[in-house]
């Protein structure tokens, strides 16, 4: 371990430990790709949600969610203006919604934790560049995350990338590290000032994960104590990945390609984050 402080540590990985980080991140990334062939119009949450849990366990790992600070389901599935921690339910997704599915899968003593906003059947197209720059504004905050740079050099990037655009950076909910437990230092906010926060270290592990609304950055919360909503009732984006670094560059743990494998999408924008590459 290597700390700034005793207070706030950051625990750094061996590679022994990235690799079994990168297999539970792959199971998440699997389990993603199940429900982009799953998920459509008419659908309910809370059947994609028993699908993933089977999905997680058949693959020796077991849902991180499920029971975390007490949340009841294995997916957290927030859709249009609900911004991230929505519960599943039985209303059936419509023609038109987008919906942020979040997911996480614990095996061999390490969590894997990310997220994909996906589109039902036709989605306006204010909306879908909406999700388009939010995914493109975690690459962006991901190519930040090198040797020499802190914390608040990937938010400031992000923040900047997605406000050029009008739309409003969630502050109240941020990235995090990962490791053995699901959350871990440092918290990785999705904004801030160039050269302040904590160091980047190598062999560190966190979860980068824009949260961008389409109007009002303010957001509210549920009576259900989980879910989150834009203040404004307009819609918000959610993309997520884990990301380790090694020689002093980042390096993607979870892929969205089971995704795009599914929909029928072909993309290189991991490629540059990838030492060697991804085998589906």
């Amino acid at each position: 371990m290597r700390t700034e402080n005793l207070k706030n540590m950051i625990i750094q990985k061996s590679r022994e430990e990235i690799e079994l980080m990168r297999e539970s991140a792959l199971i998440v990334s699997k389990t993603l790709g199940m429900i982009a062939s799953e998920i459509k119009e008419g659908v309910t949450t809370l059947y994609l949600d028993k699908l993933a849990e089977e999905f997680i366990r058949d693959h020796g790992a077991v849902p991180s969610f499920l029971g975390l600070y007490d949340f009841p389901n294995s997916l957290c599935m927030s859709p249009n203006a609900q911004v991230v921690h929505g519960i599943p339910n039985n209303t059936p997704l419509k023609n038109g919604d987008v919906i942020s599915v979040d997911c996480g899968a614990f095996k061999n003593g390490y969590h894997g934790d990310h997220a994909y906003s996906f589109e039902i059947g036709e989605v306006a197209p204010e909306v879908k560049k909406l999700l388009k720059i939010t995914k493109e504004s975690l690459y962006v905050g991901i190519r930040e995350f090198k040797a020499g740079n802190r914390v608040e050099d990937v938010g400031n990037a992000i923040q900047k990338y997605t406000e050029a655009h009008g739309y409003g950076v969630v502050r109240e909910l941020v990235g995090h590290g990962v490791g053995q437990k699901m959350h871990e230092e440092p918290e990785m906010p999705n904004y801030g000032k160039r050269g302040r926060g904590k160091l980047f270290v190598e062999g560190m592990v966190v979860a980068i994960e824009p949260m961008i609304n389409m109007g009002t950055r303010n957001i509210k919360q549920l009576k259900d104590g989980w879910t989150i909503l834009t203040a404004d009732g307009k819609p918000s984006a959610h993309f997520e990945h884990d990301v380790a670094l090694i020689d002093g560059k980042p390096e993607l743990l979870s892929t969205f390609q089971y995704i795009y494998k599914a929909l029928g999408i072909e993309s290189n924008e991991e490629d540059e984050f990838r030492q060697v590459p991804l085998i589906l």
